[in-house]
């Protein structure tokens, strides 16, 4: 008999238990072990990765503004060689200018005015301004071929962390939320902090949104002060008993509103609403980092003990991970340094050096370095040229999106590694070249997720992070 098509056959209650009791004592386990996962996957995502991943959670220290791979990692002798003569026009091709230098009747070549020395084992050239950075060079795999295809801050920044240059797309995290739940579910599966007092490029919520997808799986910005996160303390006179009835109504009323409308978004609301009820106890208890020992905070640096700096945010990001917070997303601003550059990116590498070497050999020193990945990098690179007037002690660079650098370190990634070049001039690619969505698929890939699967449906068409590009890029891979 065709089962399928065998509609006349009857069945009682009883024969409905036995063949469904598996299936629902399934669904009930999974959702008692870890409800957030198991609302991912009914919401169309992953669920589980596709594969055995080499991690469990992200760490991305993302630089806001384009720090310069000339003064950092990648070191041009010959731009000093020839500092002042003009960039050969066949260098620069038909490579599309910004209007900041595009109307410059030269190109004048700038060296570097830091000198670079080699460090470790994998005898890694770094810039004087990264003497931390520089006794880590063997946890740190470097990816020297690094670009894009936008030009400006707001569509490079848009572009790397949604994969689109244009907004309405969802962020990395979000998409990490989506696909795989949350392996904490008293706090979110994504968490954004942000330097506090920090000038530059301007930084908006949509780069850590949700975009198309349920509104539960959006970045939460913690704070420094009072309350880390806007409107998550019960207002004067409610108590938590009080704040937990007016839940217990509210998801009632919010379940007659779903099965009248159906609309998913009304799920997404209530689990928004309850994982900021769990939040109001653990996010004080994240937060406080009075238990940290001194050599934490002599570690990090005296900033660490100044909540919202770069290195209190990295301190906090080593918490989370131990919590098991999948996606951590730190933004740093001020690196986007068209003029006086000697001086401003001393700065900004003196706020950033310490802390982000920290960051990885504490992971590394309590086991978390093996299931953790650390990204550092910006949204794009800078011209070798000048922008503007070339003095003796003062330069800037414009934007550059040909080439730039980034660092990966932890699990999954190799240690000691360098992929990647560029020419002599620092302006072209010239060995094995990766795409910004070539990262995105290789970062996917690390947390067991094929790239090309992970699609959400929206206004008739599947999107995914990477579009419809991107490959893993398996040489740096262990």
């Amino acid at each position: 008999m065709d089962h399928c098509n065998n509609y006349e056959q009857q069945y009682s209650r009883r024969d409905f238990l036995t063949k469904t009791s598996l299936g629902l004592g399934a669904v009930s386990l999974a959702s008692l072990i870890n409800p957030l996962k198991s609302l991912a996957k009914e919401q169309g995502g992953v669920g589980s990765p596709y594969f055995t991943p080499k991690v469990k959670r992200v760490i991305y220290l993302f630089q806001s503004g384009g720090p310069s791979q000339l003064e950092l990692f990648d070191p041009k002798p010959l731009l000093r060689e020839m500092n002042g003569k003009d960039l050969p026009a066949s260098v620069r091709g038909e490579q599309r200018l910004t209007g900041m230098s595009a109307g410059q009747s030269s190109f004048p070549l700038a060296g570097s005015q830091f000198d670079f020395a080699h460090y470790g084992s994998s005898n890694a050239p770094v810039s004087e301004l990264m003497p931390h950075t520089a006794k880590v060079v063997d946890e740190l795999c470097f990816v020297k071929s690094m670009y894009t295809e936008a030009i400006n801050h707001d569509p490079a920044i848009t572009f790397i962390q949604t994969g689109s240059q244009f907004s309405g797309r969802p962020s990395i995290g979000s998409w990490l939320s989506y696909g795989l739940g949350s392996e904490n579910e008293n706090l979110p599966g994504f968490v954004v902090l942000v330097t506090k007092n920090k000038r530059g490029q301007p930084l908006y919520a949509r780069l850590w949104g949700n975009g198309f997808l349920p509104s539960q799986h959006q970045g939460v910005q913690f704070r420094a002060g009072k309350d880390a996160v806007l409107y998550l303390n019960n207002p004067a006179g409610v108590d938590p008993n009080d704040r937990r009835m007016q839940l217990d109504y509210l998801n009632q009323l919010q379940e007659a509103q779903h099965q009248s409308l159906g609309d998913p978004e009304i799920n997404a609301r209530v689990a928004q609403y309850e994982m900021a009820y769990r939040m109001q106890a653990s996010v004080p208890e994240i937060m406080d980092t009075s238990s940290e020992p001194d050599y934490i905070y002599d570690m990090y640096g005296e900033d660490a003990r100044e909540p919202g700096t770069f290195a209190a945010n990295c301190l906090l990001a080593r918490r989370l991970a131990e919590r098991d917070v999948r996606f951590i997303q730190l933004y740093h601003q001020g690196w986007d340094q068209h003029g006086n550059l000697p001086n401003a990116i001393q700065a900004q590498a003196k706020e950033t050096d310490q802390a982000s070497a920290a960051l990885v050999m504490d992971l590394k020193q309590r086991g978390l370095l093996e299931d953790t990945l650390v990204i550092w990098g910006g949204e794009f690179g800078r011209t070798n040229y000048s922008q503007g007037k070339l003095t003796k002690t003062n330069y800037g660079r414009d934007h550059h999106p040909r080439c730039f650098t980034i660092w990966m370190a932890g699990g999954g990634v190799k240690k000691g590694f360098t992929y990647g070049a560029t020419d002599e001039f620092g302006y072209n690619i010239t060995d094995k070249p990766v795409h910004v969505h070539d990262f995105q698929a290789t970062l996917l890939h690390l947390l067991g997720i094929d790239h090309e699967k992970l699609t959400f449906k929206f206004q008739g068409r599947r999107f995914r992070l990477t579009d419809v590009h991107g490959h893993v890029v398996k040489d740096i891979l262990t």
